[in-house]
């Protein structure tokens, strides 16, 4: 009896509770470019790729785009940092496929030449880049007798430098550069 039972169970699973259709097939999708968890500068992406049947419908995040005899592509914007693309390939009669990479937009800033800026106008040369600055003035006793106002002379690091946003860019200032 116990040999019978596990049989009728064994049947009912491998039946596939009960329905006669075969199974369906799924949806091919590749990603051709960008490849997974690339780092690019750009603030877009050119996605390109292949989907089976060519019939498909493909998304991408969420927005339907044009399939030519089985290939597609669209721009994807990227925000700085790391991006998530998803991109959903459906069919009908077909199991969906959904694939998911990783780009990562890298954004870096160029540190201005700022020798001659006034303090003032070298930390809102500096905010305006995304960049902090610590203004440090240097200069003696005499420095308070000069009828001239002080003007940046040097940064740390250095004008032409290429830095992450939020970087500390150290202004030195001074009336005797």
């Amino acid at each position: 009896m116990r040999c019978t039972a596990v049989a009728a169970l064994a049947a009912v699973l491998v039946a596939g509770c009960g329905t006669d259709e075969p199974p369906r097939r799924g949806v091919k999708l590749t990603i051709a470019s960008p490849a997974d968890q690339a780092v690019l500068r750009d603030d877009s992406v050119q996605l390109t790729g292949r989907v089976s049947p060519a019939r498909a419908v493909v998304r991408v995040r969420g927005e339907q785009v044009d399939v030519r005899d089985g290939s597609f592509k669209a721009n994807v914007h990227l925000e700085p940092g790391t991006n998530v693309v998803d991109v959903l390939a459906s069919a009908r009669d077909s199991r969906p496929a959904m694939l998911a990479l990783r780009v990562q937009r890298e954004v870096t800033v160029e540190v201005p030449d700022l020798l001659g800026f006034s303090p003032g106008d070298a930390r809102d040369a500096l905010t305006s880049l995304g960049l902090e600055a610590n203004v440090e003035k240097l200069g003696g006793i005499f420095d308070a007798l000069l009828p001239v106002d002080a003007r940046v002379c040097e940064t740390d690091p250095a004008a032409g430098t290429t830095v992450q946003p939020s970087t500390e860019v150290r202004v030195t200032v001074s009336k005797t550069c």
